[in-house]
């Protein structure tokens, strides 16, 4: 069990063939080696933040890779653990953007507001990014984008980089508003990441449509 909305949502998807696939690769991956997240965490963005609570959507490309760090929410990493470079300037873009500072590393509290923190690929193993591209997550977290823009409700899609930004042309509904821009690692940070206000910007577009912001 996911979450009791998106349990009706994704009924149909779960019984398709690639999903079946997908799933005895991912149980077998998990015997072979160590990866992340934890299986019971691997469906976190969808257990914390429910089809018809979505408010924002922040779209990674797969989970941390080091030990201990990832556990299902993207760009979010267990309070234990060293901040990882990216989410160290998301968390600096968002005290320049709304002076608020954050201590831990986690950021459950802003999926239980209704932030679906989604990676693009769910599992990865220890110390390999992107070990399980191409089997299969993509059709079904592109199939939640999918779902997610037939809603009529206001979502604020944030895409960092050109990975998420290349779902942008899953989001055909224009009622929906897309932030987009570099992605935070220290690589590309500098040039468009940083300055962009994406907080900001997501509790104007959601006050403005008569839903309440996000306590970042």
């Amino acid at each position: 069990m996911i979450n009791k909305k998106w349990d009706i949502v994704l009924k149909d998807e779960f019984k398709k063939d690639y999903f079946e696939k997908l799933g005895c690769f991912v149980k077998s991956e998990y015997k072979r080696h160590e990866c992340y997240p934890k299986y019971s965490d691997v469906f976190n963005a969808l257990r914390y933040t429910d089809y018809d609570e979505v408010k924002v959507v922040i779209l990674g490309q797969d989970p941390y890779h080091g030990e201990g760090e990832a556990h299902g929410l993207s760009f979010s990493v267990h309070d234990d653990v060293r901040r990882p470079p990216s989410l160290n300037n998301i968390l600096k873009e968002l005290y320049n953007d709304l002076g608020i500072i954050r201590n831990g590393n986690e950021l459950t509290d802003w999926a239980k507001q209704g932030v679906l923190l989604l990676n693009s690929v769910l599992t990865v193993v220890k110390d390999t990014p992107l070990s399980h591209k191409g089997k299969g997550w993509e059709i079904f977290t592109d199939n939640i984008i999918r779902y997610l823009n037939d809603r009529e409700e206001p979502i604020v899609f944030i895409l960092w980089g050109s990975y998420a930004r290349s779902k942008k042309e899953l989001i055909t509904n224009k009622k929906h508003f897309i932030i987009e821009s570099v992605h935070p690692s220290p690589l590309s940070a500098s040039r468009g990441f940083f300055g962009s206000h994406p907080f900001s910007k997501t509790n104007q577009f959601l006050v403005k449509n008569g839903i309440s912001p996000i306590k970042w």
